[in-house]
């Protein structure tokens, strides 16, 4: 199956058979580390030295949500 690198849109072409969810990749194209999110649809998300590239939005959402609770 081929996707798209989300970093610099390269066709990568990947057997959906041969990786799982959670494992990394890289981009032969840019060297963008990127996890395989679901297998089934292929799906991959770059990940940064700290996770995700969007993590830290997440993290911001979790933490306001906590202070509510309060």
């Amino acid at each position: 199956m081929s996707v798209v690198c989300p970093e610099c849109d390269n066709p990568l072409d990947i057997d959906a058979d041969d990786v799982e969810e959670g494992e990394v990749i890289q981009c032969d194209e840019c060297g963008t580390d990127l996890e395989v999110v679901s297998s089934d649809p292929l799906e991959l998300a770059a990940v940064d030295e700290e996770g995700y590239d969007d993590e830290e939005d997440s993290k911001r959402f979790r933490d306001s949500d906590e202070e509510d609770e309060d």
